[in-house]
């Protein structure tokens, strides 16, 4: 038969080159004279079963059968009934003879007895699964007798098939028929092809072809009596040879007995209604049975039910047969996730069973169902999938991440909540390697910099641990004009110590992508001064790294002299560290009152950004002096050592963040244009801050190179030269340094105050030989003898 069919694929036969299908490898089994094929589709080759029936004439029986078959299965739809796709009849000749056969297309299925074996289940959850067929097709014979008044006539293990999600089918309508109990007049077969059906199926009324008996029965006495013979092959293992077998109880479960037995009773009336066999909970309720049951009817639950159905769902899948839950519960899951009918903690349990299956299984069952859901609008889906992103992160290809993940998960760096903010910023931890450079330099590096003046300290903290450890994706031109300005004007500067510390960590995690001139000129002069600093861990971090720096700078001096030719990075000097930089806050040990996450996630699902603005309280409202004090060192002590020259650019994030802008102040700090919200700053400083805002004379764009102080041509007299003025407020008590050390007379691009400095006094004299701007007329001789006669005479 399968040579036949391979002949009539290949384009002997008359009508199948019309058919849409393309037809396969055989199954060894199945029901009645059928043969059953594996098939695909010709158009997107998805997969189907192939069914074909032949005859040697047009008036065969079993063609006529089969044509019944063909047109019940057509016209009957129920979830646990086959499904139709298509069918056809070809009729071929072969010499003298000829041949008819019935071809019907269906969804994919195999014959249960061989997905039984298949399976290999064993005790307990052989009994589960066995549970949840025979409950689906109870189903679907409850619905066949009493909803559609119909006789199956030949239910058995043969009539039934599996689909690739281990769901149960029934099919083989060659018998089925109307029950016509109330036609008393009628005697002839009610089922006209009840000689297709085994003996040992035959109830005995059949048997007797007592059709009067049958027509007084109820409508399900025939098919409660197969369904009988099918629970016996169920748990027997074999099929059934002849009727006394079913005598034979020793499989069959206790629980199920008593309506096992009612299904086979001898009287057609006395036989047990399939509608009341679902209604058997002491068998059918178990976990398999349960789970499945309550994702069917998830949209009838309500939002309590089902997040506590979803929480307990990863530990119940762990107990359940593992085929059953790839294969079944695992597109139940996400197809529930995709159309929005289930909640956030689904997703916990989609990724549990996602990493049992392979690679490719993942990308095919799994990853496009969590794509979709980054563009869903419910925060928990959305905080959900950035606390899980390491999980799946990695088997994404960059161009779905660049096209369709990321542009979903920019929007929380500017979310509202601090919590969604950090989940957002660490997951670009996983992302950002499979971003390109276009959205790296042009996206992702402008959200960073808002960020590292965030008012949350944690998250500033954490980008600048970000950058440090994705610095390696960014190319060579971004990594100069961004690295240093951000670490060092604004982590090295950020008053939150932690801040400034992580800032020390990643220059030295990214010290091999600096050249001895940034090293010596721009890097150290600013960790040096950290040395210094209140906090004891910044310090013993400033002290490491200086000393990483000069052991950088001094290998490549001794390289220099011995004539060899190298990198001027410091790959050499540095022990390589040990994979990324950890997030900063995680090891806080401060105390204080957390920031309240309210509805966004449990309190168990944010321990790491409740902590960390716990610290950052704390830090602000328990220790203000250490604050004020950062805060004045941010305006005087870095402010009195301006940047070095450098080959790279000095306002590097500015360019990121607001497009290249030449021509800014000198007082910019080179990472954007808008300013950072500074804490309230000392009554000591005021003063000084109002002359800052006063204005000043016109300049020159400041340069970058260290102005030269001369202290040997220093004036004699303070209130002379004082740049303050008379609006200055005194000087601190520990500044031991006098102001008069400056030139007399300095021009602004030599002044390094000359940014802050208020302008000089109003009341100061000038000489009147100063012109005003109308050529170099001299002034009147006469003025001074007047004077001087004047003078002369009062003595």
């Amino acid at each position: 038969m399968f040579k036949f069919l391979k002949g009539v694929v290949g384009g002997s036969g008359a009508g199948l080159k019309d058919l849409p299908y393309n037809i396969g490898d055989p199954y060894p089994s199945a029901w009645g004279s059928w043969n059953h094929f594996r098939g695909t589709s010709k158009d997107d080759g998805s997969p189907v079963s192939i069914f074909a029936l032949s005859g040697n004439n047009a008036q065969d029986g079993h063609l006529a059968a089969g044509r019944n078959g063909v047109k019940r299965l057509r016209t009957v739809r129920h979830p646990n009934i086959l499904s139709f796709l298509h069918s056809t009849e070809v009729e071929t000749n072969d010499g003298s003879t000829s041949k008819v056969t019935i071809y019907i297309v269906t969804e994919p299925v195999m014959p249960l007895s061989d997905k039984i074996k298949e399976l290999g289940l064993k005790a307990t959850q052989r009994d589960e699964y066995f549970a949840l067929g025979l409950h689906q097709i109870t189903k679907a014979v409850s619905f066949l007798n009493n909803d559609c008044k119909l006789v199956h006539g030949n239910v058995c293990l043969a009539s039934v098939v599996v689909t690739p999600t281990l769901d149960w089918k029934l099919h083989a309508f060659d018998v089925l028929s109307e029950f016509d109990g109330s036609n008393e007049s009628a005697s002839g077969p009610m089922l006209p092809f009840e000689w297709l059906v085994g003996t040992q199926y035959k109830p005995m009324e059949m048997v007797k072809s007592d059709w009067v008996a049958v027509r007084k029965s109820p409508p399900w006495a025939i098919d409660s009596w197969g369904l009988g013979c099918l629970i016996y092959e169920l748990f027997s293992g074999s099929k059934l040879g002849k009727t006394e077998e079913l005598r034979n109880t020793v499989g069959i479960p206790k629980s199920l007995l008593p309506d096992y037995q009612r299904l086979l009773s001898s009287m057609p009336s006395r036989r047990l209604n399939t509608s009341k066999l679902l209604e058997n909970g002491e068998y059918f309720q178990n976990k398999l049975v349960d789970t499945i049951h309550f994702m069917d009817i998830l949209n009838l639950k309500d939002s309590v039910e089902k997040d506590t159905f979803f929480r307990k769902l990863p530990n119940v899948a762990e107990q359940l047969p593992r085929e059953i839950v790839l294969k079944k519960i695992l597109p139940l899951l996400a197809s529930s996730l995709e159309f929005g009918s289930a909640v956030a903690p689904a997703l916990t349990a989609l990724l549990k069973m996602g990493s049992w299956l392979s690679a490719e299984d993942f990308k095919v069952k799994v990853l496009p169902t969590i794509v979709k859901l980054f563009a869903s609008n419910d925060r928990a889906i959305r905080v959900s999938l950035l606390q899980h992103v390491d999980q799946f992160g990695e088997s994404m290809s960059g161009q779905i991440v660049d096209e369709q993940v990321y542009p979903h998960v920019a929007t929380g760096f500017a979310d509202t909540s601090a919590f969604l903010r950090e989940l957002t910023l660490k997951s670009m931890l996983v992302l950002a390697p499979k971003l390109s450079q276009r959205t790296l330099s042009g996206s992702l590096l402008k959200y960073l910099s808002k960020l590292q003046v965030d008012e949350e300290p944690a998250i500033r903290t954490n980008t600048t641990i970000l950058l440090g450890n994705i610095a390696t994706y960014l190319n060579e031109g971004t990594r100069k004009r961004v690295l240093i300005n951000a670490f060092t004007v604004r982590a090295l500067r950020d008053t939150f110590p932690p801040a400034r510390g992580a800032g020390i960590v990643a220059l030295c995690a990214t010290s091999t992508t600096y050249d001895d001139t940034e090293i010596a000129t721009r890097i150290l002069p600013n960790i040096v001064v950290l040395t210094i600093d209140h906090d004891s861990e910044v310090r013993a971090k400033a002290f490491q790294a200086v000393e990483q720096f000069l052991q950088i700078l001094k290998q490549n001096y001794e390289k220099t002299n011995a004539g060899e030719t190298g990198a001027t990075g410091g790959a050499s000097a540095i022990p390589e560290t040990a994979g990324l930089i950890g997030w900063a806050m995680s090891s806080l040990t401060l105390k204080g009152k957390p920031l309240d996450q309210a509805s966004l996630a449990s309190s168990s699902s944010a321990p790491s950004l409740a902590s960390a603005v716990s610290n950052a309280t704390t830090t602000a409202t328990e220790a203000p002096s250490v604050k004020a004090s950062h805060h004045t060192r941010s305006n005087s002590d870095f402010t009195d050592q301006p940047a070095p020259p450098s080959p790279t650019s000095t306002d590097g994030w500015g360019d990121i963040e607001n497009d290249i802008n030449e021509g800014n102040e000198s007082d910019k700090d080179g990472w954007d244009l808008d300013p950072i919200d500074e804490p309230k700053p000392a009554p000591a400083l005021s003063n000084i801050q109002a002359a800052q805002k006063r204005p000043v004379s016109s300049r020159p764009p400041a340069t970058s190179s260290r102005p030269k102080v001369n202290t040997a041509k220093a004036t004699a007299k303070l209130e002379d030269d004082d740049l303050w003025g008379s609006l200055a407020a005194p000087p601190p008590a520990t500044t031991s340094r006098p102001l008069n050390l400056k030139k007399a007379v300095q021009s602004d691009d030599e002044d390094p105050w000359a940014a802050i400095a208020a302008p000089p006094p109003t009341t100061r004299a000038k000489p009147l030989s100063s012109g005003r701007g109308r050529g170099a007329k001299p002034a009147a001789p006469k003025l001074g003898a007047q004077r001087i006669n004047r003078t002369s005479s009062g003595m």
